[in-house]
């Protein structure tokens, strides 16, 4: 690039960076905050990204662990005396004079497996315990309710106690029931 076409490519880098930043800005603007002049750096509206749901108390629901009986085999381990053969080696010497013996031993070992004898009963679980809380107006949305989350025990108490349509604020560990 010659000397008279840098300040040319700077101005327009100067320009593409302004008019993308202006654009930019106003994208990402959060939960219908309306724009108007923002006084932060960058221009950027958006608020820090949370996990955190918040609504109006509709109900809770508790569904207990559910488990049922089933059978597997019962594995045992079962050994039995084998031998294998182990090859040795030696060198002495140097030079032209080397020497390599060779001698092989017989080591004995025993060799395990797995074995099926009978089978055993043993308590599946089917479905895991879960705490649920339904919410209305989801984040402030009107046309979000009936919505259900899956919680924590503490915040399930925690929500339980209040009254319905009470507001609430929590941190879900799923979505669904």
């Amino acid at each position: 690039m010659s000397v008279k076409q840098r300040p040319v490519f700077a101005g327009l880098t100067l320009m593409l960076v302004a008019v993308l930043s202006a654009c930019g800005g106003g994208a990402d603007k959060g939960d219908g905050h309306a724009g108007g002049k923002g006084g932060g750096k960058g221009g950027s509206y958006s608020q820090p990204h949370s996990d955190q749901v918040r609504g109006l108390y509709d109900a809770v629901r508790h569904l207990p662990r559910k488990t049922a009986k089933a059978t597997r085999a019962h594995m045992v381990k079962e050994c039995d005396p084998a031998t294998r053969k182990v090859k040795h080696t030696s060198r002495s010497g140097s030079g032209k004079r080397k020497r390599t013996r060779t001698w092989y031993t017989t080591e004995r070992y025993n060799q395990c497996h797995k074995v099926r004898k009978g089978s055993e009963t043993y308590t599946r679980v089917v479905r895991p315990e879960r705490w649920c809380v339904r919410l209305d107006d989801v984040n402030g949305k009107p046309q979000k309710d009936d919505r259900w989350f899956r919680v924590s025990p503490a915040t399930y108490s925690e929500v339980h106690g209040k009254d319905e349509h009470a507001r609430v604020k929590f941190e879900p560990r799923g979505r669904g029931c």
